[in-house]
């Protein structure tokens, strides 16, 4: 409710359901014993202060990183644990520390998000049920409408969830956001990975080289396992990214995680907005020679697991268009920047092509693939982020 009182990130425009949303909360606290309101308080407290120095980092946004850094470093010294709170991403589990060293600035042109770990106290998942201590790492934002990232992956967990009951073998990893005031959030960092771009700065100069360099030679059993998590992960992303439209797909938002799963991250352009609001990205999805290098050339057997994956992905999610749609329609009235009015609904039940056949939707996703296969435009999107935003690799 914090997250949406205003339909802007800086605050300015109320929203028709403020007045509402006013009235909830008041109830909600009134309803609290003094125990309850004092760790709400607390609580809102803690990720608030730890949230605005993201804002506190904007006056240093032209300066170098190590100067973001020791201002970090000076704001998150200034945070005490209070007991029993909580990251608002991790609600399960208790903050018992903060590492004070961890402060990190991210790239980006014109916010100032930064990357902070802390000590968690959580339950396993598993029998047996114990407690257990690990560090988990979040990034924060302000002045960044996070809102359209929960949506999205509100989205990717209700696929994953149709692709599970299906029995498919896709694999996809829908990371927590949490949007919690006007412009403000905070994101779980996907443990275990890195970006494809960091992978190029450490002098690796294809997802081919790591995946050899990581697990060995192509004919080994490591290489093939990590091989296979590759292609059931871009096969699962490929249908989210050509049903959601999901744009600036450039290689700081590509992540490979330590068992060779590729993981899109930042979905701040999705259904009918695009960076700069130009259609660089005009392939239904991204599909590179260096990801083909991986997943093996056309004519493979590997290529030909990957398009079985990708069309048993389309058929299993089409009958569920009408849930994700009904998902999407709930924010169209949000003034979140990828509504444009009912063709944006219009459009996303278009590209389930319900009228078309089993057999004649397999065939249409198949030729989406093709028209995917090395995109000329692909190559120009990352070319251009290279030449404007510092993303080389």
């Amino acid at each position: 409710m914090k997250a949406n009182m205003y339909r802007d990130e800086a605050g300015n425009e109320p929203d028709s359901l403020q007045p509402l949303f006013d009235e909830i909360i008041d109830k909600i606290i009134k309803s609290f014993s003094s125990a309850d309101e004092s760790f709400y308080q607390r609580e809102f407290e803690f990720f608030n202060k730890i949230t605005s120095i993201s804002g506190k980092l904007k006056p240093y946004i032209k300066r170098s990183k190590p100067e973001k850094k020791k201002k970090i470093d000076e704001e998150l010294a200034q945070i005490k644990v209070d007991v029993g709170c909580y990251l608002p991403s991790n609600p399960e589990s208790t903050v018992i520390d903060i590492d004070y060293l961890s402060g990190r600035p991210l790239q980006s042109h014109a916010k100032a998000p930064f990357l902070a770990t802390f000590k968690i106290e959580r339950t396993t998942l598993v029998p047996p049920f114990r407690k257990e201590q690990v560090w988990q790492s979040a990034i924060f934002k302000v002045g960044d409408d996070c809102r359209q990232d929960v949506l999205a992956l509100q989205l990717i967990a209700l696929f994953k969830s149709v692709f599970a009951s299906a029995h498919l073998d896709l694999y996809l990893f829908p990371y927590r956001v949490v949007a919690t005031a006007p412009g403000c959030g905070v994101i779980e960092v996907i443990p275990n990975s890195t970006s494809r771009d960091m992978i190029g700065r450490e002098k690796i100069n294809s997802m081919f080289e790591y995946f050899v360099a990581k697990f060995g030679s192509p004919h080994t059993d490591a290489y093939r396992r990590a091989q296979r998590n590759f292609i059931t992960s871009v096969a699962g992303y490929s249908v989210i990214l050509y049903l959601l439209q999901i744009k600036d797909r450039h290689n700081g938002n590509i992540m490979l995680d330590s068992d060779g799963h590729l993981i899109h991250i930042d979905f701040g352009f999705i259904l009918d907005i695009s960076p700069g609001g130009v259609n660089f990205e005009s392939s239904p999805f991204k599909l590179t020679t260096e990801m083909l290098q991986v997943i093996g050339q056309a004519g493979s057997d590997t290529f030909r697991d990957f398009v079985r994956c990708v069309v048993q992905a389309f058929l299993a999610i089409r009958p569920y268009a009408d849930a994700i749609i009904n998902l999407v329609q709930l924010m169209s009235e949000s003034g979140l920047p990828c509504f444009k009015g009912e063709p944006t609904l219009r459009k996303l039940r278009a590209r389930f092509v319900l009228e078309k056949s089993e057999r004649e939707a397999a065939r249409f996703m198949m030729d989406r693939i093709a028209d995917s296969y090395e995109n000329k435009r692909t190559v120009l999107y990352d070319q251009f982020q290279k030449q404007t935003n510092g993303i080389p690799y």
